[in-house]
């Protein structure tokens, strides 16, 4: 099985007509997911990817005529807002927002407006998620994965593609990659994901890569400790070394008050039971040494 993305997700890309929306339609395509339409206003009538997808005006209409019922957003940071909350309202069910570089406080309202119409956001600032063999949205790599039963959810697209294809040179495929974005505020936490690995019954061990800022990490290794107790997981935080009040990277990984700091991350997720990494590529082993045989 899978979570978020699968054989039933139908996407609509909202501008699929950009450079960017337009190579990464195709890669998901190519990669077996059912592009069924793109939305650039002002372009409606029109066709992508070689006369195959239709492009509407709105999103609105895109699922009307469609079907859709997941979107992916490659819109400039000034238009991303917006896009994000009119895929809510037409409806969609599970909206991915790849654009990196809106101001947090614009996503304030966002995030409540999704959270009102029953959606789910993932991002902004997020690679996507695939669920390996069956369907990809984002811009994580295809060819990097394996289909197996190992759930990752990570804020770093980068450390998610080092992971996966750790672990898929060890030989442990995956059941959903997840990319959820290191923006302060974003739609979908680690504790999300976690609870939907847990009713997946694709998922048997669960790899988690945060990094510096915030509690999320925390937030999650304690709900882990009392609702994943018999299942293999590890884990990897990123920004050791960072002083005090820099940000890094991410514009969420910055430690503020002694708060959110990688030891704190680590003992939290130590004390849930996960295996924490020195590195990504310690990860495969870290799993097996937990039990996973994959």
């Amino acid at each position: 099985m899978s979570i978020l993305v699968g054989p039933e997700t139908r996407l609509v890309v909202q501008g699929i007509t950009g450079r960017e929306g337009e190579f990464h339609s195709r890669q998901m395509r190519d990669y077996g997911t059912a592009v069924v339409a793109g939305v650039t206003p002002g372009k409606g009538g029109q066709t992508a990817l070689d006369g195959f997808v239709p492009v509407f005006d709105t999103v609105a209409e895109a699922v009307r005529e469609t079907g859709a019922n997941t979107s992916c957003i490659f819109v400039p940071a000034g238009g991303a807002p917006d896009a994000v909350m009119e895929a809510a309202a037409a409806g969609i069910a599970t909206i991915f927002c790849i654009t990196e570089g809106i101001p947090a406080l614009d996503m304030v309202p966002v995030v409540e407006v999704v959270r009102r119409a029953g959606a789910r956001l993932i991002g902004p600032n997020c690679p996507g998620a695939t669920s390996p063999g069956s369907a990809k949205v984002g811009i994580i790599p295809g060819s990097i994965h394996r289909e197996g039963r190992v759930g990752v959810v990570s804020r770093s697209g980068t450390l998610t593609y080092e992971a996966v294809q750790a672990m898929t040179d060890a030989g442990l495929g995956q059941s959903t990659c997840i990319g959820i974005g290191g923006d302060p505020i974003i739609g979908t936490t680690f504790l999300d994901v976690l609870q939907l690995f847990a009713e997946d019954t694709g998922t048997e061990a669960i790899v988690l890569i945060g990094e510096i800022g915030g509690a999320a990490e925390e937030t999650a290794a304690a709900w882990a400790a009392e609702h994943l107790r018999d299942i293999p997981k590890v884990a990897f935080i990123a920004g050791r070394t960072a002083p005090e009040g820099k940000r890094m990277g991410h514009a969420g990984a910055i430690i503020s008050g002694g708060a959110g700091t990688a030891a704190s991350k680590v003992a939290a997720l130590e004390a849930a039971g996960f295996r924490v990494a020195d590195s990504p590529l310690e990860l495969p082993t870290l799993l097996r040494d937990a039990g996973y045989r994959g």
